[in-house]
């Protein structure tokens, strides 16, 4: 039963930024626009599409679950602080803290790993 909550948890958590990533293609025009009001290169929109995209994909099949949940959590501070750092709006300042929350989920997997419904576990039982 802990193995389908694991999974479970792993896909909970790395589906927001999964849809963010494809949001992110869809409307590249938009997102670079808004990028560049924070006075970010549009230079960062690519890497960050790629960490949307592949690190959520690893940690739900489990493959090298530890360093994607360590970059993603690192994403989730740097966005937080950069992005939602107006803490008089409510909204934003909620933003910042949902940011830190996913961070510290993505560090319990940094910690713990992926249990049994994993590609890592079934790789190191060959």
């Amino acid at each position: 039963m802990l193995n389908i909550f694991d999974l479970i948890g792993r896909i909970l958590i790395s589906l927001i930024f999964l849809l963010s990533g494809f949001h992110k293609i869809t409307n590249y025009e938009g997102t670079i626009l808004w990028m560049e009001g924070f006075g970010l290169s549009d230079f960062l929109l690519i890497p960050a599409i790629i960490l949307e995209v592949v690190a959520p994909v690893l940690i739900i099949v489990g493959y090298h679950v530890r360093v994607s949940a360590a970059f993603l959590s690192i994403f989730c501070i740097g966005t937080a602080i950069i992005f939602h750092n107006d803490f008089s709006n409510q909204i934003q300042f909620i933003a910042f803290m949902k940011n830190f929350a996913l961070a510290g989920g993505f560090l319990f997997l940094v910690v713990n790993g992926a249990r049994d419904l994993s590609l890592d576990k079934k790789l190191r039982k060959k």
